[in-house]
């Protein structure tokens, strides 16, 4: 491999050879085999009819508080536009997906991070703001591998938050895109389940990471009257999502292929996350991290001393990338990074690390 050919750590999607790309061909085949008119038709914003059907049935929810986008980043957006009241607080986990700092900012939500954990956001750090008076509409969570730390939410933590919810009387976003993305450890309940109805939480996913991110599908599951807010405000918006993509994504959801297709994407994530960690600790020993169980992220802490804003374009110059962990954050965070390994293969790791190391050997 040439020293010029970039190695990209900054990208959370996975690489061509871990999708499923001989069986999108048979879905798009028989998507437009067997329902063409819904396929290639404008459609509703409530999405195909038939993948909200089956969202449906596997939320455990009536059809009409499903709503199906073009790519979770839409629902979150759409989102958003309901909840966000300018100059009002918004919970986010500290770090939190870059995105999502910009969407609130630029709804000019009054945007309170909150410590971020290993296994999830710090509750009683959040307990202790609501009971000093803090109000928030709603709180953004990203409870599975979550973007950028890779951290999950732990069984207790989602009971916790449940409970200061109702307590309060807030919201909790539980956005989840990658929680089919799970190598290791055990599956947890999602908040929405735990929620049983009462209406506390609106739920988004995705299929940019199980199937691929060019198909643009995702989706929101909650309360009806939200719901059909989104779907007046979709229908402003688009008339209708990509009906075609939806299609094809529910033909090979059908198919039998998507449980096999995440089984080969979390078996190559798994192989990819060991490589990383081993050569992390070779090449990079004064990295502090801990190895996801699932998902495309890991947060890397490298000592005070090294500040990313002057290695990332010394690690460029040398053939590698990664992002800023000042990129996810409002303010700290100079000495972190975040690694996508989900687009690196696995002959691409070590060389990938060596070659960071060699920026931070650099700047000493």
């Amino acid at each position: 491999m040439a020293a010029t050919d970039l190695i990209s750590f900054a990208r959370g999607a996975p690489s061509v050879d871990i999708i499923d790309v001989e069986g999108l061909k048979v879905a798009a085949d028989a998507a437009l085999s067997k329902d063409p008119e819904a396929a290639l038709g404008y459609g509703t914003a409530v999405g195909y009819l038939p993948l909200r059907r089956l969202l449906a049935e596997q939320h455990g929810v009536p059809e009409n508080q499903v709503l199906v986008t073009n790519g979770s980043m839409q629902a979150d957006a759409f989102l958003f536009d309901q909840l966000v009241v300018a100059g009002q607080p918004v919970v986010v986990e500290r770090p939190t997906y870059d995105r999502t700092l910009l969407g609130l900012r630029s709804r000019q939500a009054d945007v309170r991070p909150v410590s971020l954990q290993v296994d999830g956001i710090d509750v009683e750090e959040l307990a202790g703001l609501l009971e000093g008076g803090l109000r928030p509409t709603f709180a953004h969570i990203i409870p599975n591998f979550q973007n950028p730390a890779g951290y999950t939410l732990s069984l207790a933590k989602r009971e916790r938050l449940l409970a200061l919810a109702e307590q309060y009387d807030f919201v909790i976003f539980e956005d989840d895109p990658y929680v089919k993305i799970r190598f290791a450890g055990e599956p947890l309940p999602t908040m929405l389940s735990l929620d049983q109805g009462r209406g506390r939480v609106v739920y988004a996913s995705s299929y940019s990471k199980t199937v691929a991110p060019g198909t643009r599908v995702g989706y929101l599951v909650g309360p009806a009257d939200l719901i059909d807010k989104v779907r007046v405000a979709a229908t402003n918006t688009y008339i209708s999502p990509n009906m075609l993509a939806q299609a094809i994504v529910h033909q090979f959801s059908i198919s039998g292929r998507f449980e096999d297709a995440v089984a080969t994407v979390n078996a190559a994530l798994a192989e990819r996350v060991r490589v990383l960690c081993e050569s992390l600790a070779k090449h990079l020993p004064e990295a502090k991290f801990t190895a996801p169980e699932g998902g495309y992220f890991m947060w890397v802490e490298l000592p005070e001393t090294v500040d990313v804003a002057r290695l990332l374009p010394a690690a460029e110059e040398r053939g590698v990338t990664f992002v800023k962990g000042t990129d996810f954050l409002l303010e700290g965070g100079a000495s972190t990074m975040r690694l996508a390994y989900s687009g690196v293969r696995v002959d691409q790791i070590e060389e990938g690390i060596s070659r960071l190391a060699a920026a931070v050997r650099s700047l000493a």
